[in-house]
């Protein structure tokens, strides 16, 4: 690649070369030389919060669990519950793969729109169900509509966040996943009070507060750009040029100085899509070993979590006999500890590297989970005691969890950024997400301790083969431009 930098601030961005179809573009430097700014704290609110709905969905159904069973209208068992909950995780995969699809040729901006107009309606409609038919069809919309969101979200974040500040950035918005859960926590308390609220009514207004959620983000979004780098792939450099002159009068608006840094032109050939034989062969031949990582990473995070989360107010009820409608008291702590994890730990991940911290995140967050596993077996733990050592795994394990989508979202090639997040998000969680709630479900309609623990014990052994392929085979991605993780299958230089 040419390393010859751009000599003048004011030089044209993107030059055509001798062949019409080859540009030459300082933008992507351009944007991770950026110091960190205004502009970059609206992108985390407006798109970030994408992690919030998800966390309140999730926690909602965990909370909701007994209010369901006792629903004059749905009257769910255990497996009942489970099957909802794999019924939004298949949602998830299904809305992933067609709009992670769409992102890469539509652009980030529209489909980031469009899921949240279907995760909205969807998540209404799951307010008004009648019976367990209802809830699962809608609850499956629901998950499509945030499994889209990730895709085109995770893509435009990473594609604005300047280099050095990527991993931490995109590891304390994932964490605002525990926002969400506290939020959906503390309305559960509120909605499931039967001296407050009709039983039947309670459950229904939980899922009406996403709803609601959901139509504010929608207005906080309508400032943000397309992708320049989406753009400059897709034959449309003035647009991106312009973006990244608005970004930068910004900047100097406020009187922020912009690093004067030496960049280094792409040249890049246009092309208006990428055909999906090119994705297959990019994924599964070239980039293989990243593959592997990516699937392992997701698969053990989704079966982790989705587990445990989905069915943990069934162990409180069930095991330590908590009512449901103070469930929510033990989200509390629960969530606090995820959120604290991706915040505190996630510089380390761009000072320390991302392979060693990938690996020991998701090393520690197994061996923690065995430990209190096997205490929870022999009846050692106390609900306070049990909601201590959750706090504890999970602290970690969401440090952990966040880097699988970092990973998958930094370490493959601007062209098909969207829908590898959406092929690793997808098949991951097929694996890991949706198999997770329906086994743990009817693991808890045992009645037995020992049956639970064998459900962990396979949680704990999905994470620790991860820390081991992350060990071995992980990318060490820290501080370096997106192009020089993974050169863009449109370069126009050789090597």
């Amino acid at each position: 690649m040419n390393d010859t930098t751009l000599p003048q601030e004011n030089r044209s961005t993107a030059s055509a070369s001798d062949r019409s179809d080859i540009i030459e573009t300082d933008l992507p430097g351009r944007l991770d030389r950026l110091p960190w700014g205004r502009f970059h704290t609206l992108i985390v609110f407006a798109l970030g919060i994408t992690w919030l709905l998800d966390g309140l969905e999730v926690t909602l159904a965990g909370a909701v669990a007994s209010a369901l069973k006792s629903s004059p209208a749905l009257h769910f068992n255990n497996t009942d519950v489970g099957i909802a909950g794999s019924a939004y995780i298949a949602g998830a995969v299904v809305g992933a793969l067609g709009f992670g699809w769409l992102t890469d040729r539509l652009g980030r901006r529209k489909l980031f729109f469009i899921t949240l107009f279907l995760y909205v309606a969807a998540t209404a409609a799951t307010a008004f169900s009648w019976d367990l038919a209802s809830f699962v069809l809608f609850r499956f919309l629901t998950g499509a509509g945030i499994g889209g969101e990730y895709t085109a979200i995770n893509s435009t974040i990473q594609e604005f966040t300047p280099a050095r500040l990527r991993g931490w950035t995109d590891l304390a918005i994932n964490g605002t996943f525990w926002i969400g859960a506290g939020i959906g926590a503390a309305g559960s308390l509120v909605l499931l009070d039967p001296g407050l609220m009709p039983p039947d009514w309670g459950w229904r207004g939980c899922f009406l507060i996403g709803a609601a959620l959901g139509l504010t983000i929608l207005f906080m979004r309508m400032w943000v750009p397309e992708s320049p780098r989406w753009l400059i792939t897709h034959n449309r450099v003035d647009e991106a040029k312009q973006i990244v002159e608005d970004i930068e009068a910004q900047f100097r608006k406020h009187g922020v100085e912009i690093p004067n840094t030496p960049i280094k032109p792409l040249r890049l050939k246009m092309r208006e899509h990428t055909p999906l034989s090119e994705v297959a062969h990019t994924l599964f031949h070239v980039h293989r070993s990243r593959s592997l990582v990516g699937l392992m990473l997701m698969t053990a995070q989704a079966f982790f979590y989705n587990a445990i989360f989905f069915t943990y107010a069934l162990v409180l009820t069930d095991f330590y006999h908590v009512p449901g409608d103070h469930i929510g008291w033990y989200v509390l702590p629960f969530a606090a500890g995820n959120f604290l994890g991706p915040v505190l730990l996630g510089k380390l991940f761009d000072v320390l590297g991302r392979r060693r911290m990938i690996a020991f995140t998701y090393a520690i967050s197994g061996v923690l989970l065995t430990i209190s596993g096997w205490m929870f077996m022999h009846g050692m733990l106390s609900v306070t005691t049990q909601t201590i050592a959750w706090m504890v795994i999970f602290f970690f394990a969401s440090a952990a969890a966040s880097s699988a989508y970092l990973t998958v979202s930094e370490t493959f090639p601007l062209e098909i950024r969207a829908l590898a997040i959406a092929v690793f998000y997808a098949f991951g969680t097929a694996l890991g997400g949706i198999i997770g709630p329906a086994l743990f479900g009817q693991l808890i309609d045992t009645h037995q301790r020992g049956a639970v623990f064998v459900g962990y014990l396979i949680g704990s052994a999905l994470m620790i083969a991860a820390a081991v392929v992350a060990g071995i085979w992980g990318v060490a991605a820290e501080r370096k431009s997106l192009e020089d993780v993974a050169r863009p299958l449109s370069s126009a230089d050789e090597g």
